[in-house]
């Protein structure tokens, strides 16, 4: 574990047991860890969260919401780069579906007529 993260994650448990949550817990990380990033500190939650020496629930749920929280803000202010794709095209599972329900669908109108 690399001294940055490991750093973080003390933070995290050591805020989330004196009974921070949310920004506060953010906050506390920060101040202990200033180059923390988003995606620093989701890592170290998510370690946190995987540790079996940590059992208390409320802490885990505190440190769940907080990598939560985080990882929304990275999803939500930049988009991924290698994500070109417009969400309204049909992926290939679809559009080959979609051909053999109109293939399908085709002799039985041809019936009705």
């Amino acid at each position: 574990m690399s001294e940055k993260r490991k750093r973080a994650y003390e933070a995290l448990l050591d805020g989330s047991t004196e009974g921070l949550s949310g920004k506060a817990l953010s906050d506390f990380v920060l101040e202990r860890c200033p180059k923390a990033t988003s995606k620093k500190i989701v890592r170290a939650s998510l370690l946190a969260l995987t540790d079996p020496d940590v059992t208390d629930r409320n802490v885990l749920h505190t440190i769940y919401a907080l990598a939560i929280a985080h990882r929304m803000d990275e999803v939500g202010s930049t988009g991924d780069p290698d994500d070109d794709e417009n969400p309204t095209e049909k992926t290939p599972v679809l559009r080959k579906l979609k051909k053999k329900c109109a293939s399908a669908s085709a002799p039985a109108e041809a019936n009705q007529i």
